[in-house]
């Protein structure tokens, strides 16, 4: 009887450390091993945005959600077998690679464009989506296309591509640079300036439910965006490259785009993070 029993607790706990193995896929099954200060930590500090849906908002509750959001999560149950080992924090266009620098988080997934100037003082991981630009403007503007914005006033956001492209492009147009998506957007209505230049996919949900504004329709500075990491942090990096590309693999990216995105436009961001579907420039 008593080799029955302890039969029976073995076999028992090895069906539960089959299932807790099963259920998180991470547990690092084909990944590299997580860098050791990462580990030392017990859980994983990553920036994400907050107001930028579908890829990182706060919900009624306040509590951060979205697909990079989500793909944080994930990242951490394959680093530490649960998804709740993860610390976020609030990043800006104009704050989170400061934040990086600063030891305050490890980790960047906050629609970080990758560019040369940025590559210079952080490093990037992987390709991991790719996005265009657009403008939004009024509904009774008058404007047809980006050229009319010069000598016109712009709002983008304090930190983003879009205003090196329009230093660069349309130089005379007067860049009127806020914190947050919502601060543009309000002062767009509030007649403050002409336009409000940001990425496409923030831009596209706003002109469809808000009918006192629309599109310009003109794509520009297409880019990559990427995870943001320190300098120096060669094993992280490929660490992150290997588990966004699992994430890719099991299928989680249109799952989560599935939970945050409208089902109408949920087709266009899945295939803004495929970068094989990235227009040839």
């Amino acid at each position: 009887m008593h080799m029955r029993l302890k039969d029976y607790l073995v076999s028992l706990s090895l069906g539960l450390s089959l299932a807790l193995a099963a259920g998180v896929p991470s547990a690092a099954q084909g990944l590299p091993p997580v860098p050791e200060a990462i580990k030392k930590q017990g859980l994983l500090r990553v920036g994400v945005k907050c107001d930028y849906p579908p890829d990182g908002y706060l919900d009624a509750q306040g509590k951060p959600q979205g697909v990079e959001v989500s793909l944080a999560k994930q990242i951490a149950a394959y680093a530490f077998g649960s998804p709740d080992k993860v610390e976020f924090a609030c990043v800006t266009a104009a704050n989170r690679i400061p934040s990086l620098q600063g030891g305050k988080i490890d980790l960047i997934l906050a629609t970080l464009g990758v560019s040369a100037e940025r590559a210079q003082v952080i490093d990037f991981s992987d390709n991991y989506a790719w996005g265009g630009s657009d403008v939004l403007v009024p509904k009774d503007s008058p404007i047809k296309s980006l050229t009319d914005f010069a000598g016109k006033n712009v709002i983008v956001m304090k930190g983003a591509w879009q205003i090196g492209w329009f230093e660069k492009n349309v130089p005379s147009a007067n860049l009127l640079k806020l914190d947050g998506i919502s601060d543009g957007l309000q002062a767009l209505l509030q007649k403050r300036a002409d336009g409000f230049a940001h990425d496409l996919d923030v831009l596209r949900p706003i002109a469809k439910k808000n009918s006192d504004v629309k599109l310009v329709g003109e794509i520009y500075q297409l880019g990559y965006r990427a995870a943001g990491i320190r300098k120096g942090e060669k094993d992280w990096v490929d660490y992150v490259n290997a588990a966004v590309a699992q994430a890719k693999k099991d299928g989680l990216i249109a799952k989560w785009v599935k939970e945050h995105v409208e089902a109408d436009l949920q087709q266009a961001v899945i295939d803004s993070w495929d970068i094989a579907k990235a227009p040839k420039s």
